[in-house]
């Protein structure tokens, strides 16, 4: 990207809120606002209209789930907007919803499953350019959420590996390089997904984000 990423924050707690503005700032990054609740959220992203928002789960009043469910608001207002959930909390209810429409763009982090700070950065910058960055954990309990599996039950072992993968947003050399098999397979492995769940070429469709939704939905 040619301009810094404009970044909005949105962290009730005041130690990570200061911590995250400080890391992202020494990056290079543009801090829009950091803000402590969902409605304060609204009117920054509405004021400044950052390219990406990273908001906790649960903030104030209640403590339960306001700030995906801004997240999913701010989504269906603002089209262009990636969203980072960056909580301590899996929110399942939400979660899909979230996913539903378009995962292009959207990121899932647990805090305290992110080791490495260049991790963190690494998949806000692919959330701001259209890309997903869920964690394995939260994957896993979206998948164990829901009852259907007819979609992802005409691939392999392997296929599921691949896809899982994809879901976390990584590209064909960094699946190889997890599974331990060339780039060849792995492209090989990809196209069968998509043929296997009809999923055509398309200038208009981001082909890897429709599996992972449908990895998601089953």
């Amino acid at each position: 990207m040619t301009e810094p990423l404009k970044i909005a924050i949105a962290e009730d707690s005041a130690i990570l809120r200061d911590g995250l503005v400080q890391l992202l700032a020494d990056r290079g990054f543009v801090i829009t606002d950091a803000v402590t609740n969902a409605e304060d959220l609204r009117r920054s992203v509405a004021r400044e209209l950052p390219d990406v928002a990273v908001v906790d789960i649960r903030m104030p009043p209640t403590f339960t789930d306001e700030g995906l469910r801004m997240a999913i608001e701010l989504r269906r207002e603002y089209k262009g907007l990636g969203i980072l959930m960056f909580s301590q909390y899996i929110e399942t209810r939400y979660a899909a919803d979230l996913l539903a429409d378009d995962a292009a763009g959207i990121g899932y982090l647990l805090k305290d499953r992110v080791a490495d700070v260049s991790d963190f950065v690494e998949a806000l910058v692919r959330v701001a350019s259209g890309g997903t960055a869920l964690d394995p954990e939260v994957i896993t309990q979206l998948l164990g959420a829901s009852r259907r599996t007819d979609s992802i039950s005409v691939l392999t072992a392997r296929e599921r590996e691949v896809l899982s993968l994809m879901a976390e947003g990584r590209s064909n050399a960094a699946i190889a390089k997890a599974l331990v098999i060339s780039d060849g397979a792995v492209e090989k492995h990809v196209a069968n997904i998509f043929t296997k769940f009809d999923l055509p070429v398309s200038q208009s469709d981001h082909r890897r984000v429709l599996a992972v939704l449908r990895f998601l939905d089953s």
